[in-house]
């Protein structure tokens, strides 16, 4: 994850969005009859695993294991809320395992419960805020299952999927910015956890020794917690530069966070991971790139950088320009997963949208050539596609954000961002596209359409800044269905509730339920701290 809405948010988007938070009542524990229970045969059953539902980062579900269709879609009605005690703004995206759905809730707490009911089969406090989405996979040489997530303090966590109990913690990067916002990837006994920063936003202090951070992907034994090996993504470390108007020594070169979860591709053996820009010169060109890394080593086997000498911090945007280059970057890096696909004719694409608002088809078997690339936003900090595409085998699925403010107080323009877009595999062609849906006189709003995408058979799914969570038809993006979830709820355990805007993690459907986190509270979105489960009326 990535742009201001991450990095400077927990600065200035996060106190305006607890300035206007509601007063929340304590959580009441609704635990789950019997309370913990083993998991029945969990890897079985419908699932969404993980950030992409796949190690292909793909966010698609078949209709067996999403139990929805383009025939009950329209039906859809909410079964049941859920409300995170003390939070303004959840940004972790439900997964739902062995009939459990597992969550963050920007709570400082893990939550694991019923997926039918909502009940609370266990609770965990982090030591930090959980953004990523959560992982479950099977114990090495042990009953049981385990979640593996990751927290903004760069800690690494495995627990027992059924009781919550700690395993084990690892801190990923001393780097004081660290820390873990994309989803670790689990593969064949090793957690693949990608390591980003807030070092960005500390670009703006005078004092601030610019900048030294580097991303990371560290490998971890699923069991242990041991590290199997760490690569950077800028090979040379940082080294003096030169000083600021007021003296401070600065460094580089430095930057290319991974934002989000790594994609796995057991066929060649890679990892893929897709970075961020440069915090300081000289650019390294492995940032605002896709790079390929030997899953067993860690040793890069290709790259291919988007936008050279993207070198940018938030100062640059935000009238406190002191250690921002003379000739910024435009800020276009990557904040979503690369998708790995397969069509029809057996061709494997890896497909990726970005910042700048252009969508990337690159062949992975040939050291990531482009195959074909088309421009579907205007870019920019928080414009283009931001967090999330999804993949049909036929399709890829593009949201844009693109959105705008109309004060460095972050009020949403109303009449800015947006968009919807079909896009054919094969060819890059653009087969349909949603136009921006207006704001009306709503207040708090935009069109933006910057949260993860997710895509079924026949239904793409697609949540809103304006609150708006939409189903479209995926031949030609007919309108199927909405819901409105910028309201107040009443929970199943006993939280004062409300949802604002659906940004960052998308919907994920599994067994016949569709599950959302609403009330994204950072920059300028409207604050909320819900989950929310849907499910067809006569279900």
């Amino acid at each position: 994850m990535t742009g201001v809405s991450t990095r400077f948010g927990y600065f200035v988007f996060l106190m305006l969005a607890l300035s206007a938070a509601p007063a929340l009542a304590q959580q009441k524990q609704v635990n789950c009859a019997g309370g913990a229970r083993e998991l029945v045969r969990p890897m079985e059953g419908p699932a969404w695993n993980g950030w992409g539902a796949n190690i292909a980062n793909t966010r698609f579900q078949t209709s067996i294991a999403a139990g929805v269709s383009t025939e009950t879609v329209g039906r859809l009605r909410l079964k049941w809320a859920f409300g995170f005690a003390g939070a303004v703004s959840p940004s972790a995206q439900p997964s739902v395992v062995g009939g459990r759905v597992f969550v963050g809730g920007g709570d400082r707490k893990v939550h694991a419960l019923d997926a039918k009911t909502g009940c609370i089969h266990w609770s965990f406090a982090t030591d930090d805020l959980v953004r990523t989405a959560i992982s479950v996979g099977p114990r090495r040489g042990a009953a049981g299952f385990v979640v593996y997530f990751g927290d903004v303090a760069a800690h690494a966590y495995a627990l027992d999927a059924a009781t919550g109990a700690l395993l084990w913690k690892v801190k990923v990067d001393e780097h004081r910015a660290a820390r873990v916002t994309g989803a670790p990837t689990l593969h064949d006994g090793v957690v693949y956890v990608p390591v980003a920063s807030l070092e960005e936003a500390l670009g703006t202090e005078s004092n601030y020794e610019c900048c030294t951070f580097r991303g990371s992907v560290v490998a971890l034994d699923a069991e242990t917690g041991a590290r199997r090996w760490k690569t950077h993504t800028i090979p040379d470390e940082p080294k003096p530069t030169r000083r600021n108007a007021v003296g401070t020594q600065l460094f580089g070169p430095s930057g290319a966070a991974i934002w989000s979860a790594p994609t796995i591709d057991p066929a060649r053996g890679m990892v893929y991971i897709a970075t961020g820009n440069a915090y300081s010169r000289p650019a390294a060109d492995t940032s605002d790139a896709v790079i390929a890394l030997d899953m067993r080593t860690g040793r890069r086997r290709w790259q291919r950088q988007m936008t050279p000498d993207d070198v940018f911090v938030v100062g640059c945007v935000t009238g406190i320009p002191i250690n921002c280059p003379d000739d910024p970057g435009p800020d276009h890096d990557f904040a979503q997963s690369p998708i790995l696909t397969t069509l029809a004719n057996g061709r494997r694409m890896l497909i990726i949208g970005q910042k700048s608002g252009v969508v990337h088809a690159l062949d992975p078997d040939r050291e990531g050539r482009i195959l074909w690339q088309v421009r579907v936003g205007k870019g920019g900090p928080m414009g283009g596609s931001q967090w999330g595409s999804a993949v049909d085998g036929a399709r890829v699925y593009v949201a844009i954000s693109d959105v705008r403010h109309l004060s460095i107080a972050m009020q949403l323009d109303p009449r800015a961002g947006g968009g919807l877009f079909g896009i054919d595999l094969e060819t890059g062609r653009i087969a349909w596209s949603v136009p921006p849906v207006p704001c009306g006189q709503r207040p708090q709003c935009s069109p933006a359409l910057s949260a993860a995408v997710t895509v079924i058979p026949g239904v793409v799914f697609a949540g809103g800044v304006s609150g708006f969570l939409r189903a479209y038809a995926s031949a030609d993006g007919r309108l199927l269905w909405e819901a409105d979830t910028a309201r107040d709820y009443v929970t199943v355990n006993g939280v004062r509730a409300r949802g604002g805007a659906i940004d960052g993690p998308g919907p994920t459907i599994a067994d016949g339920m569709l599950y959302v986190v609403s009330g994204y509270g950072l920059r300028g979105g409207k604050p909320g701290n819900v989950l929310l489960a849907f499910a067809p009326a006569d279900n």
